[in-house]
């Protein structure tokens, strides 16, 4: 075996459909405005019993089932999340108990919205390594649990899902590059302030509602730009692939001007650019893996396809993956 490859994905998400018209009753906004700015017309939210890894695991079985891999031969989950079920134990432990598998390397991972990238990356690595034999990598998140729904220009973005790919060795090297970057010192442009250990809960941090995502939209804008353009690059020219070689772009669905601005960037026609940012809004570290597992759901990948994947989270971090279907 002299290479890795995704050899079947999942998805889901939530049946609670949150409109802009919904929101237009909650908060002082319009679904013009939203619309207009955003390009999200609605996004899914998940019940409130439900965390993380129930998210995460709805999707898993998906694959699993199409993979025809038997459950026990998974040797390696990683959820990207920053919304897990408990800041301990790891939300890809719990998925693991749930899937009835044990013994086996569990682990999050957190690089917001490029976590699903990443992780694909750090299961690509163990398994050309042969520290595993097949992987389950996880992009999930509840981002309704630390949304401030009082902000209108933060609570009109997110939305609830989980994205999976199951990845094991192949005779052909289907992962053709990985580029990943990050920059704390953008931190404070996106972040949330409270719950960790520099400012643990307390009665003031929850009064001043610091436990929700922040975010200064317009800086966070210019830079998601320029750093998706600038990974999406790096991973092409690592992969020694063209504009024109691409079947299929999967970014980030944070914004639809970031991602319209990213394909003008990349010389790339709307038409290969996959968007679904519509129907189910920002869903941070998900939106990729569902994007992904929809299009494969769709048929819109077929052997041999070129496919780039790109996101952009907080932290700031960025992220890019070209891929041979």
């Amino acid at each position: 075996m002299k290479g890795v490859k995704i050899i079947s994905t999942g998805y889901y998400i939530p049946e609670k459909i949150l409109t802009n018209q919904d929101l237009e009753k909650m908060v002082d906004t319009s679904d013009e405005w939203i619309t207009t700015r955003t390009g999200i017309k609605e996004r899914r939210i998940a019940d409130e019993k439900d965390a993380v890894s129930d998210l995460a695991i709805k999707a898993a079985r998906k694959a699993i089932e199409k993979s025809g891999i038997p459950k026990e031969k998974i040797d390696l989950i990683i959820n990207g999340t920053f919304t897990p079920d408990y800041p301990l134990p790891a939300s890809a432990c719990l998925v693991g108990e749930k899937l009835g598998i044990k013994n086996v390397q569990m682990f999050d991972l957190s690089a917001a919205c490029s976590g699903f990238i990443y992780s694909l990356s750090v299961a690509y690595s163990m398994i050309k390594t042969g520290l595993s034999n097949y992987a389950l990598v996880i992009g999930s998140e509840k981002l309704s649990a630390v949304t401030d729904w009082q902000d209108r220009n933060t609570c009109v973005l997110f939305g609830d899902g989980a994205g999976c790919a199951i990845l094991g060795a192949s005779h052909e090297e289907h992962f053709l590059s990985f580029s990943c970057g990050a920059d704390g010192s953008y931190r404070e442009l996106l972040y949330i302030p409270a719950g960790g250990s520099l400012n643990p809960a307390t009665e003031e941090t929850v009064k001043n509602r610091l436990h929700f995502v922040k975010m200064e939209g317009n800086k966070t804008f210019k830079v998601a730009v320029s750093k998706m353009a600038e990974v999406a690059r790096g991973a092409m020219k690592k992969a020694g692939i063209s504009s024109e070689d691409i079947k299929l772009v999967i970014p980030h669905q944070a914004n639809i001007r970031i991602i319209e601005a990213l394909a003008r960037f990349l010389n790339v026609p709307m038409e290969k650019v996959f968007v679904n940012i519509d129907k189910i809004g920002n869903c941070s570290a998900a939106t990729v893996p569902v994007a992904l597992a929809q299009a494969d759901e769709k048929g819109l990948l077929k052997k041999d396809d070129i496919v780039l994947l790109v996101a952009f989270g907080g932290g700031f971090t960025w992220a890019g993956a070209v891929i041979k279907w």
